[in-house]
């Protein structure tokens, strides 16, 4: 079986508190775009192991640690009769990128494993079990443009005019820790809600849907603060941070992208929004 992992971004992004068990309540507007891994799984049923490789952009260590084989392991305890499988991930979509594309690869695996087996799981069995790989692995589950809260894993279905623009994305080639970005942010619930800013016209948003990430980032990475402005110099009517990082997105007019020169170690695309 064959299928491809998609990327997302963050429309908005704010983090509203600190939970007593460590983990953060954010509220954030996912959406996925046709950047894409490819992944493959086979049924192995005579080696004693379920086994992964890589080609594209290699994910650093060792293939026991992937989310894909993490996947497999997590489906085996609910079905212990479950076959091992040779798995091959083909990897485009950016590391440390804040586009969430391991999270993508485990999910998509759990929803291979279902299909290939036959394994009977509803999308709400699936995103129950996603949510034990990552908070943000049960967005790619359902795979729809939702408004996110809690630790991510609270999804509601959002609408938003943005099929009418053209989105251009750019990964500086910087990776940007999780970790060190959380460590710079103040959790605020003030404001208001995102579903209610997005409703406003788009160009409006520049002062009002933001990247709480952006600010500790920006500041510690100021070349992805600068990819931000350059984006609204080309024309953007909206343009942010995915994430904690490092991608940078920006959203154009129709025929009004611009098509940038990459610098050194960017990774430029031009997808579709999905869904």
């Amino acid at each position: 079986m064959v299928c491809f992992p998609n990327a997302k971004i963050n429309l908005g992004l704010r983090v509203t508190r600190k939970r007593a068990d460590g983990y953060h309540d954010l509220e954030s507007i996912f959406l996925p775009v046709g950047i894409y891994d490819a992944l493959e799984i086979l049924p192995s049923p005579d080696n004693p192991t379920t086994t992964l490789t890589q080609s594209g952009i290699i994910v650093p260590g060792e293939p026991i640690h992937n989310l894909c084989i993490h996947a497999w392991e997590l489906m085996r305890s609910v079905h212990p009769d479950l076959p091992t499988v040779s798995i091959h991930l083909h990897k485009t979509i950016p590391l440390g990128a804040g586009m969430g594309g391991g999270s993508s690869d485990g999910a998509f695996t759990l929803t291979s494993l279902n299909d290939l087996f036959s394994l009977g799981h509803t999308k709400e069995d699936l995103a129950r079990l996603a949510l034990h790989l990552g908070s943000d692995c049960p967005f790619f589950v359902f795979n729809e443009p939702s408004i996110a809260r809690g630790r991510g894993e609270k999804l509601s279905p959002v609408h938003s005019e943005l099929l009418n623009f053209e989105l251009l994305v750019v990964h500086p080639g910087i990776h940007v820790s999780t970790k060190q970005a959380f460590a710079g942010i103040n959790p605020s619930e003030e404001g208001l809600p995102l579903d209610t800013l997005i409703q406003e016209p788009v160009t409006s948003w520049r002062d009002s849907v933001r990247n709480d990430f952006e600010h500790t980032v920006f500041s510690a990475e100021p070349a992805i603060g600068r990819l931000k402005d350059l984006l609204y110099d080309r024309g953007a009517v909206y343009a942010s941070m995915t994430g904690s990082g490092s991608a940078v997105y920006g959203f154009f007019s129709k025929g009004t992208t611009p098509d940038l020169t990459p610098e050194p170690g960017w990774k430029v695309f031009k997808p579709a929004l999905l869904g």
